[in-house]
C-alpha cells in the first residue's frame, strides 16, 4: 500500500519525466568548469576550511567554539561541513578535559 495520498497518474509520471530532462546540470563547457570550482569555494578544499582547521588545532583548551565563532559567520557555522568539523573538535576537547579532570564527569554530578 502506497503512503502517498494521490497515486501517481500516467500524466503526472510523464510530466515528471519531462521536468527531469530539463534539470540535468550544466551543459556548456563554461557551466561545467564553474560547477567544478564549487567545492574549492565552499567545500573541504576551500581556503576557509583550511584556515578554520588550522585555527581549531591551534586553539587553547576550552576555546574551540569561541575560535570557530570568531572565524565563521552564523551562516557558515550552520553549514554542515563546518558544523561537523567544529563538532568533532568540541567532542575531542570535551574528551581531553574529562580525561585530565578539567570538567566534572557526568557520573560524578
Amino acid at each position: 500500500m502506497s503512503l502517498r495520498k494521490n497515486p501517481m497518474t500516467p500524466a503526472r509520471l510523464q510530466a515528471n519525466r519531462r521536468n527531469a530532462q530539463k534539470s540535468t546540470g550544466p551543459r556548456t563547457a563554461r557551466g561545467k568548469s564553474q560547477s567544478r570550482m564549487n567545492r574549492l569555494r565552499s567545500g573541504g578544499r576551500s581556503r576557509l576550511y583550511g584556515d578554520l582547521l588550522q585555527a581549531l588545532m591551534d586553539a587553547p583548551l576550552c576555546a574551540v567554539l569561541e575560535t570557530a565563532r570568531t572565524i565563521l559567520t552564523p551562516a557558515q557555522m550552520s553549514h554542515p561541513l563546518f558544523a561537523e568539523l567544529v563538532e568533532i573538535f568540541c567532542q575531542a576537547e570535551a574528551g581531553v578535559a574529562l580525561r585530565y579532570g578539567r570538567l566534572p564527569s557526568p557520573q560524578n554530578s
